[in-house]
């Protein structure tokens, strides 16, 4: 298996070391640090490329967004809220299933994602956008019948502080949904990285679970249910694969380095005829 270039003698220099430990580091806390995430969602070109590994390569031909939207039970004159919505993922393959009496808002902490969402889902139905941190949210009491939270709480400093400002927002009624993932989400692809680089580490996965999810929950609703969305990935090309890495560590994995691994993943691919990746995802539904 290819490594990254040493320096003489094998070993890397002291401060290519140090500042190896100190990405990974980075990386391993990086999932919920706001500098960071308002880089890498100042637009939705790294999500997009996440998204198209799943898109091209899931086992389950049922899209996920509309499985989410399936899950919703709301009546035909809902008011609800997203948070952290991106470019609108959810509700564009869903336009035509949403009811006309829907009062939709969409909100995410990212001027750019806003922007998209906006681009992407104009004229389609009255959406409402906002700017807005998910930890204070600019919204009276009880004006919502449903908040969705799509795969962003991990992304949250203070979960409880948000959860405690979603139960405000939310009508007595109201149902709250939050789709995460696993433990053992993407595993494969976590350890063909870690065994590229044994010094850099993909989004530390050991936050908001799927395992421990309605534990957080439980103190803000009675009840906590969990739908799971079965599905796996077999990638049979190694450019989505890379670039679906490369957008979780950027310059960690340009030139020379995206090359050998690249590489790497072409090889695995041609030996086995093609990677194969878990996924471990789920929607929580709580009122």
């Amino acid at each position: 298996m290819l490594r990254p270039q040493r320096g003489a003698r094998g070993a890397a220099p002291a401060r290519i070391r140090t500042a190896k430990r100190q990405h990974k580091r980075r990386n391993m806390s990086n999932i919920a640090d706001q500098t960071y995430l308002r880089e890498q969602y100042k637009n939705a070109a790294n999500l997009n490329d996440r998204i198209q590994l799943h898109m091209r390569f899931s086992t389950n031909p049922y899209d996920f967004h509309m499985w989410v939207f399936d899950q919703l039970k709301l009546a035909a004159d809902s008011r609800v809220l997203e948070l952290g919505c991106g470019p609108g993922s959810l509700w564009r393959p869903n336009l035509a299933r949403i009811p006309d009496g829907w009062q939709i808002t969409l909100t995410d902490f990212s001027p750019g994602m806003l922007m998209e969402a906006r681009a992407n889902l104009a004229g389609a139905h009255p959406f409402t956008f906002e700017q807005a941190d998910a930890q204070a949210l600019p919204f009276a009491d009880a004006g919502f019948d449903a908040v969705i939270a799509n795969h962003m709480l991990y992304h949250v400093p203070d979960r409880p502080k948000a959860l405690a400002e979603i139960r405000r927002v939310l009508r007595p009624s109201g149902r709250f949904y939050a789709a995460t993932n696993g433990e053992n989400h993407l595993r494969e692809i976590h350890e063909l990285v870690h065994q590229f680089d044994p010094t850099t580490d993909l989004w530390n996965r050991t936050t908001f679970r799927l395992a421990d999810g309605a534990d957080e929950l439980a103190p803000f609703f009675s009840q906590v249910l969990l739908h799971r969305y079965a599905s796996a990935l077999i990638v049979t090309e190694a450019e989505p694969l890379v670039a679906f890495v490369a957008s979780m560590i950027g310059a960690e994995l340009t030139g020379a380095r995206r090359a050998a691994f690249t590489q790497v993943v072409e090889e695995r691919i041609a030996a086995d005829g093609a990677i194969h990746v878990t996924k471990d995802t789920g929607l929580f539904e709580a009122y």
